[in-house]
């Protein structure tokens, strides 16, 4: 049951920012700007484990790769505005992302050895 009210929960909010940007983009854009999936994980994580240390480790975490994260909003108007089309941007630009955290981790690894 618990795991069906988290499923329930997360896509009614990704559902209602879609909407809410079909009517007002930029109260969507805020709205899907807020960390939102980090802060339902985060709520999960607590209640399913109580820990706050696990909790706090993942946050530092999320920090570290909202960086390469930042990729994808450069990439994907980029490619949009050159006329490619929706899902070749998409994946595209997923595609750079991914790289670009195979790289940023690789180069934080060496750092924190």
């Amino acid at each position: 049951m618990q795991y069906f009210i988290k499923i329930l929960v997360t896509a009614i909010i990704v559902v209602s920012i879609s909407e809410l940007s079909k009517r007002h983009q930029t109260a969507g854009a805020i709205l899907a700007s807020l960390p939102t999936t980090t802060i339902l994980a985060l709520i999960w994580l607590y209640y399913d484990t109580q820990d706050n240390v696990r909790v706090a480790n993942l946050t530092t975490e999320i920090m570290l790769m909202v960086v390469p994260s930042l990729v994808f909003f450069l990439a994907l108007p980029i490619f949009l505005k050159k006329d490619f089309s929706f899902w070749v941007s998409l994946g595209a630009s997923s595609a750079i992302t991914s790289i670009c955290y195979f790289i940023f981790y690789k180069v934080i690894s060496i750092f924190t050895k």
